[in-house]
C-alpha cells in the first residue's frame, strides 16, 4: 500500500492593520481569507499563496504546518 503523501500548509495570523495601505494590500488580506485582525488562518502552501503573502509580509506572521 502506496504511503499519502502529506500537504503542506501555512498557518498565516494577520498581525497588523492594513488602514493607511494601498487597495491592493487590503484586498490581499481579504483573498487570503481574512475577516478580522488577530485571525489565523491556513492555507495550502503553493506559489499562489506564497505569492500573496510576500505581497503582505509586513502585515502578517507565517508558519509551515505539517498537514
Amino acid at each position: 500500500m502506496a504511503k499519502k503523501k502529506t500537504e503542506k500548509r501555512l498557518r498565516i495570523t494577520w498581525v497588523k492593520s492594513s488602514i493607511g495601505y494601498s487597495r491592493r494590500q487590503k484586498a490581499t488580506i481579504q483573498a487570503l481569507g481574512f475577516k478580522r485582525l488577530g485571525q489565523m488562518i491556513e492555507q495550502k502552501d503553493t506559489p499562489v499563496i506564497r505569492g500573496m503573502v510576500n505581497k503582505v509580509s509586513h502585515l502578517v506572521e507565517v508558519k509551515e504546518v505539517d498537514g
